[in-house]
């Protein structure tokens, strides 16, 4: 899996249409609370986008459609893992990244051998209410020395100024929801991201 420093979330298939173009290596869809068929519907069209742009498309949660559809990435988080088939998955050629909060949620990705470990929320989000307080910098740089050679997502609360600390204690990778989708451009946004994780990324 081709993990780019710059790792957007989107929340429907219509804004990674128009984020595309820039010239993204990595988006994930994270489509919530929509029936089946309209679920199918845009993580088909997400897809195949992806794939027109050369970007490579991570499937949130819906692990069963992104291998029924032929998808090449997923990420789970914890409660999802419970049901997930990672044996399918690999079979099928699918990466999985995996969202992790405490030692034993990073213990049990760990076990399973994921393209990446998420960290999070690094710092106050606003994306939704959390079960987690903010982890900090000294979590992601022990979470770092843990994962080893696994590389590592920090998500929650970035912005471009948080960036450059969030790199030197050892995160692979920014995931940003909020700080794109709240925009009011959310292209012109994407762009500053995207020159400043490929300015600063290790």
């Amino acid at each position: 899996m081709r993990l780019d420093p710059f790792y957007p979330i989107v929340g429907g298939v219509d804004l990674l249409a128009r984020l595309l173009p820039l010239g993204l290596r990595l988006i994930q869809l994270r489509a919530k609370d929509l029936p089946e068929p309209e679920l199918r519907r845009q993580i088909a069209r997400a897809r195949d986008l992806c794939r027109a742009h050369g970007t490579l498309l991570v499937v949130n949660d819906h692990w069963r459609i992104a291998l029924d559809l032929g998808c090449e990435a997923v990420h789970l988080g914890q409660e999802d893992m419970d049901g997930a088939d990672f044996a399918a998955l690999r079979r099928a050629g699918i990466a999985f990244g995996l969202s992790t909060h405490d030692g034993a949620e990073l213990d049990r990705a760990l076990s399973h051998r994921p393209a990446y470990v998420a960290l999070g929320p690094v710092w106050p989000t606003r994306l939704k209410r959390m079960a987690w307080a903010p982890q900090g910098l000294a979590r992601v740089r022990a979470w770092k020395r843990l994962a080893g050679p696994v590389p590592l997502v920090g998500i929650g609360g970035v912005t471009p100024e948080r960036l450059p600390a969030l790199f030197a204690a050892g995160a692979d990778s920014a995931a940003v929801v909020t700080d794109i989708a709240m925009a009011p451009q959310p292209e012109a946004r994407c762009r500053d991201w995207i020159a400043a994780t490929r300015s600063l990324a290790p």
